[in-house]
């Protein structure tokens, strides 16, 4: 089943960490404001940073939860240990997990709440999410997801980074946070031809969800398990523009350097 997001007229303000407690409810007073709805991954032709919502309908989350019970499990593995692989046990609690306690209204209502766009790149839909710090001064930074992934894994660091002095720090520790969704990941288009790559997709992030936050002096990029593949492009295509670059791959340890 085809998955609908919606999107709202671009937007002269980003709200700050501390206006992202509840969705943002627009007031419909002309047809400029209506909501207007797309099919997820089909490009709309508008290159325009749109604020962007979403919400699964009833009919496909129960479609999952279905497809998850009605699973036709293997035997199980010869051996007692995982040298064979993830263990049949472990992927029937998860499956169990899956399509009896976990809350996707929950996670949900928890992304709807946070400043999410998208905008039309090389012919794709990008997503990103962009939460400004309520301080003055603070460090634009791109936070990647590696594969597999999503940005849902960042959403814990966006707190800390946008309010640092709730956290012990200080106002010169803040961030405004921006974390895209790589192209066929979450909920960015689906490429129909090769060369989305992970140079490719650290070049775009350097496009137009970064410059979405460029009004603040500075940028820096953190790459997460695929950079410094993603992270090091975004770099090179805007050269002078960033602080610094974390580097993270499962081949080397995390590094810091300035660029």
């Amino acid at each position: 089943m085809a998955q609908t997001g919606t999107t709202l007229p671009p937007q002269s303000e980003v709200p700050t960490a501390e206006s992202t407690t509840a969705p943002a409810k627009p007031a419909a007073t002309s047809a400029d404001s209506e909501l207007k709805s797309f099919i997820l991954g089909e490009p709309t032709g508008d290159a325009s940073i749109r604020p962007f919502s979403f919400q699964a309908s009833d009919d496909d989350l129960a479609d999952l939860k279905r497809r998850i019970r009605a699973v036709r499990w293997p035997e199980r593995e010869t051996v007692k240990d995982g040298t064979q692989g993830v263990q049949l046990e472990l992927m029937q609690k998860l499956a169990d997990y899956w399509a009896t306690d976990y809350d996707w209204r929950r996670c949900e209502a928890r992304l709807n709440a946070l400043p999410n766009f998208v905008t039309e790149i090389d012919g794709l839909d990008i997503h990103f999410i962009h939460v400004r710090s309520k301080h003055e001064n603070a460090l634009p930074v791109i936070v990647t997801h590696g594969w597999p992934g999503s940005p849902i894994e960042q959403l814990k660091i966006i707190e800390p980074l946008t309010n640092p002095t709730a956290y012990g720090g200080s106002a010169a520790d803040a961030f405004d946070v921006v974390i895209p969704s790589g192209a066929g990941y979450g909920f960015s288009g689906k490429p129909t031809a090769p060369g989305w790559n992970p140079a490719r997709r650290g070049a775009r992030h350097g496009d137009r969800p970064a410059s979405h936050a460029l009004d603040r002096d500075g940028r820096l990029a953190r790459g997460s398990p695929l950079a410094p593949a993603v992270a090091d492009p975004h770099v090179a295509r805007r050269p002078g523009t960033g602080r610094g670059l974390r580097r993270r791959s499962p081949e080397t340890s995390a590094t810091c350097e300035s660029f």
